[in-house]
């Protein structure tokens, strides 16, 4: 009988990621399970393929990409996808090619077993596009010698770092708009509350609306399920039941800002002129929206080309850890103007 990696891993009770450390001599894994592998691979006769072994020497010139999270984003995602193609771009230009990871399963028995697949490939890098609900394999991902960079989403590994957009920062210049246009009734429709960028948005607002000494009324402030327009609608419709609505809106996203909108509307509630409504992302349907929607633009194309290059240099060991947070920038529109008549 031929052995492959996985029946190495079911024998000895581990993981197909675990065997592959072991292969390629990572130093986290104990003695005790390491002898025991080593013993079960000499028994069985198992002779480990080239792509189960990552040879630190041999550059695959392959970067993978995981859209991170059991609820995650993909392709469809207009926020990611734009970063997405900045980065694509950049490490083309660096010489790279890049492969897509699934979160559905890689191969019968073996889920979401990111770093397995990642040593499978051979790849150089991998870039990690947040999501919502993290598997437990992007740990383990994180904390492996193969270099990794975060979009959205904060890595501590040894070989790891991150960039995102200034999250607190984007909620300052939010309330502080809607203060110099007289709005002093504000409110905040968020994703998930496992969101953490979603999280620190609401952190920064709150925070924001301490400092001016305006009210903060819980009913004001309410989270969906994600960051899609379906959210936000739903979202919206729950605080318009409530009754008593504030006078202004910031949403999370876009996408919920486009669903509160519409929710809005079909409640015969105009916006701005009842109730105005600030997004986040600056994504092409802004432009399109009616009214066209004010919000905080996160620089997708610098945020794409400063990932490339980050992880570029963790390949290279031209850097350390590193972390970077990129300034957004308020674009305004029509769905935030200013009131009719005095502070409201």
């Amino acid at each position: 009988m031929a052995y492959n990696i996985k029946d190495i891993a079911k024998i000895a009770g581990v993981s197909v990621s675990t065997v592959s450390k072991i292969i390629n001599n990572y130093s986290e894994i104990s003695e005790d399970t390491k002898t025991r592998v080593q013993q079960i691979i000499k028994e069985t006769g198992y002779t480990p393929s080239n792509s189960a072994k990552t040879l630190a020497t041999k550059s695959s010139n392959l970067i993978g990409v995981v859209f991170a999270g059991m609820l995650n984003v993909d392709f469809t995602h207009p926020f990611f996808i734009e970063v997405l193609n900045s980065f694509k771009k950049q490490m083309g230009l660096l010489g790279y090619d890049l492969i897509f990871f699934s979160n559905e399963k890689f191969q019968s028995g073996d889920t979401n077993d990111y770093l397995a697949r990642c040593l499978h490939f051979n790849v150089d890098g991998c870039l990690l596009i947040s999501g919502q609900e993290l598997e437990t394999s992007i740990s383990e991902l994180d904390s492996s010698s193969i270099p990794c960079i975060g979009v959205d989403l904060k890595l501590s590994g040894d070989n790891s770092g991150y960039i995102m957009s200034d999250n607190f920062k984007m909620s300052t210049k939010v309330v502080e708009h809607f203060y110099l246009l007289g709005y002093r009734e504000l409110g905040y429709i968020g994703s998930s509350s496992e969101s953490e960028i979603s999280n620190i948005r609401e952190s920064g607002f709150r925070k924001s609306l301490e400092d001016l000494g305006l009210p903060i009324k819980e009913n004001w402030f309410l989270n969906g399920s994600n960051f899609f327009e379906a959210s936000g609608f739903e979202t919206m419709r729950r605080m318009i039941a409530n009754g008593n609505l504030p006078r202004a809106i910031f949403a999370a996203s876009d996408q919920l800002a486009i669903g509160a909108i519409r929710a809005l509307k079909e409640s015969s509630i105009a916006v701005p002129g009842t109730v105005a409504i600030i997004g986040c992302d600056d994504i092409e349907a802004c432009n399109y929206t009616t009214p066209l929607l004010t919000t905080i633009k996160q620089n997708k194309d610098k945020i794409g080309r400063l990932a490339a290059l980050m992880l570029y240099d963790l390949i290279n060991n031209q850097s350390g850890t590193s972390s970077f947070s990129v300034e957004p920038e308020l674009i305004i529109r029509e769905s935030c103007g200013a009131p009719e008549r005095g502070l409201v």
